[in-house]
């Protein structure tokens, strides 16, 4: 069992940055693939970054350039670095993580194993 505790969001004005991470507890390793969704009021749960098995990352195209996944394998935590935040990034942020996903599986949130509670992420001027 993996345990994944988000932590980071909060209320910003469009344009500024914000760090959210992942502390990932239980028989997590750098072997897994963690990734982060969001999902807005109404709307799916939406892929956004993904970091698979500390060799590689990928990202939405909505926010390719501004967000950008990294992980602490020491601390068992991975981060979701925001930038230039705009008004349609604001969602409730969840980390995943699957210790065997595929690479063609892992923008699709079924295929995660495990989630964390999410954080609120709220861009407003």
């Amino acid at each position: 069992q993996v345990q994944l505790v988000e932590s980071g969001g909060g209320l910003v004005q469009p344009g500024s940055s914000l760090r959210l991470s992942c502390s990932a507890s239980g028989s997590f390793s750098r072997t897994y693939t963690v990734a982060w969704f969001r999902q807005a009021i109404g709307k799916e749960r939406e892929f956004v970054a993904a970091n698979r098995r500390s060799s590689s990352t990928h990202y939405a195209d909505s926010v390719k350039g501004r967000f950008t996944i990294s992980r602490d394998n020491a601390k068992n935590t991975v981060y979701l670095q925001m930038n230039s935040l705009k008004p349609e990034d604001t969602a409730v942020y969840y980390c995943a993580a699957d210790r065997q996903i595929m690479l063609s599986s892992i923008y699709e949130a079924e295929h995660y194993d495990y989630w964390g509670q999410g954080t609120q992420v709220t861009v407003s001027s």
